[in-house]
């Protein structure tokens, strides 16, 4: 019977999937124990992670050789050496798609609190505070202009959900050339980077965490940012410096800014965002809704189920 080992959260109904038919270990907290991790590799025919596992080092090395597979509970492949795992001969499975709508939701959702700025008076107005005049001038999405730095699923779904909204879509995606059928289906504009952020009221990141993209928003790139406008990352931290976005904030060049994803997770007690206005901080959980999460778990249960199969099919013939 094959092995599959688990190493962070999954929905405890695939997981229950899995076990039929297959050795498991379910183990969500097995992240935390790197010796315990790698003596469990060592017998895993598969192994199911989220963002946090990385699998590279002695981790792919206890793997080596007789893990196939390696399902990844998200799309962003940063904490995985795919090359390594190709190279031993293990396929490297991403739930392309399926946390998709929950991050598109995030975005609109902290786009329109960052822009209108009148929801953090709940304790003031329960102690008998009136700061009407204070919170009159937020601003409506409406009219606004979204733009997108990558446009591959997650920010398409931006695009339609931005648009039913009454708002104009602007997209940069260097993948993409500017007569992709994309743009139009989804209503959006093509623009060079410098272009977008000289016009868009929001930015929105979604982008791999590259070579190429790694601190891609520095402290020249905010200060190029329209005035005013707002920055949404739930893309991968190390895109953007903390440090000049908190500046950027405090200056008040920017009018707001919402980040789920950060260079070091958990974030350490971070002087750096100290007294920042609009800013809203989340702990990486753009992409996870307990409906996301069934969607993911049931999509690499199954993908995974399959890609060991096809693995024990040609050993069964020989």
């Amino acid at each position: 019977m094959l092995r599959i080992v688990i190493s962070e959260f999954m929905d405890e109904r695939a997981v229950a999937q899995l076990g039929r038919g297959h050795e498991l270990l379910y183990a969500p907290t097995l992240v935390d124990d790197a010796a315990r991790l790698r003596a469990e590799a060592t017998n895993a025919d598969a192994l199911i992670v989220r963002n946090r596992t990385q699998v590279r080092g002695d981790l792919l090395a206890a793997l080596a050789p007789r893990c196939r597979v390696v399902g990844r509970l998200g799309v962003g492949l940063d904490n995985i050496d795919v090359d390594g795992c190709v190279a031993a001969g293990m396929a490297v499975i991403p739930a392309t798609g399926a946390n998709a709508r929950s991050v598109a939701e995030y975005v609109l959702t902290t786009a329109l609190l960052l822009l209108r700025g009148a929801y953090a008076s709940s304790a003031a107005v329960a102690q008998g505070q009136w700061p009407r005049n204070a919170l009159s001038n937020g601003r409506e999405i409406g009219g606004k202009t979204l733009g997108l730095v990558g446009f591959g699923s997650i920010g398409q779904l931006c695009a339609g959900l931005a648009r039913a909204l009454g708002m104009r879509v602007i997209a940069h995606d260097p993948m993409l050339p500017p007569d992709h059928p994309a743009y139009a289906a989804n209503g959006a504009t093509p623009a060079g980077l410098d272009a977008l952020l000289a016009e868009a009221d929001v930015v929105s990141l979604h982008v791999p965490l590259l070579a190429s993209t790694r601190r891609l928003f520095d402290a020249a790139r905010l200060a190029a940012m329209k005035p005013g406008a707002v920055l949404i990352n739930t893309a991968r931290g190390g895109i953007v410096d903390e440090p000049a976005l908190a500046q950027a904030l405090r200056s008040g060049h920017l009018g707001g800014a919402a980040i789920d994803v950060f260079g070091q997770e958990p974030l350490p007690a971070a002087a750096h965002f100290d007294a920042c206005p609009n800013l809203l901080l989340t702990p990486h959980v753009a992409g996870v809704t307990a409906e996301a999460n069934e969607r993911v778990s049931f999509m690499i249960a199954e993908q995974v189920a399959q890609a060991l199969q096809a693995a024990k099919a040609p050993q069964a013939a020989r």
